[in-house]
């Protein structure tokens, strides 16, 4: 009888391990798939709006006609040390474009660089283009001539596809080639060296002539874009609501910039005004 109640007793122990054995593994199989919920969760890019391309066909009303954006905004960081987020701007539709559509055709001119002040066209094969990976076909080039008088659009051989590619000129402080704004650092290259003319940038949209007498040709940016398309543009100013150089001083507000275009459609081979 003794024995019969140890066994009871031993098969309730050996019942009760399983049944804690059972238990365990059931709380870690709720603790595994809650871990990775939880990681799931966390993931800073599951939720992420996946924007897709435009799509849809360029607009022909903007073709062959003037357009012109005053005061676009850039950085207001101006500590001249550090390069600033890139801004982004659709010329096909003469609108700013915000930076969650950069991997998207849907821009077609970056600002970056140093006061937003680096020009690039949207393209998705260089990668150091603020569009790398996208879908976009774009690319810019400078050439040394007035607006008014660039209308012949160039081969497709002749746009770079790089960023922050186009900005100071040589024939001021810190340039990178030919550039479309001259940076004055001590005010001596343009003007008399006064406190107020120092740290301006000239935009190059018609001649300047420098303290010795240099004069400096005007410069015209050219810019294929995201789709294809080509646009011929004056960099006229980046600052706010000032348009002559008279007006520029160090403490003139930036960084705004005003300028001026012309689309053509793809496949044509001349700037023009209808």
């Amino acid at each position: 009888m003794i024995l019969n109640k140890n066994k009871e007793i031993m098969d309730i122990n050996k019942y009760i391990e399983k049944a804690a054995v059972s238990i365990t593994y059931v709380f870690l199989a709720f603790l595994v798939i809650g871990f990775v919920a939880c990681d799931k969760g966390n993931d800073p890019g599951q939720d992420e709006e996946e924007i897709p391309d435009d799509t849809t066909p360029s607009d022909e009303s903007n073709f062959y006609k003037l357009i012109r954006v005053e005061n676009f905004q850039g950085t207001q960081d101006n500590n001249f040390e550090s390069a600033a987020a890139a801004i982004y701007y659709s010329l096909e539709n003469n609108k700013p474009m915000e930076a969650k559509y950069q991997q998207t055709n849907r821009w077609d001119l970056a600002f970056g660089g140093l006061l937003n002040s680096f020009v690039s066209g949207n393209n998705g094969s260089n990668s150091t283009n603020s569009g790398y990976g996208n879908t976009a076909k774009g690319g810019i080039a400078i050439i040394e001539k007035p607006f008014d008088e660039v209308t012949d659009i160039p081969v497709d051989s002749e746009f770079k596809t790089g960023g922050n590619l186009i900005g100071t000129d040589n024939y001021g402080e810190f340039g990178e080639g030919i550039g479309w704004y001259l940076y004055d650092f001590a005010g001596i290259i343009v003007r008399d060296g006064a406190y107020a003319n120092q740290h301006v940038a000239y935009a190059l949209d018609r001649p300047l002539t420098l303290k010795n007498g240099t004069v400096v040709p005007p410069r015209t940016v050219i810019v294929r874009t995201a789709k294809g398309n080509y646009a011929k543009i004056k960099l006229i100013s980046l600052y706010k609501d000032q348009f002559e150089r008279s007006e520029w001083t160090r403490s003139s507000p930036k960084v705004y910039f005003t300028f001026e275009y012309i689309l053509a459609p793809a496949g044509s081979t001349k700037f023009e005004i209808k």
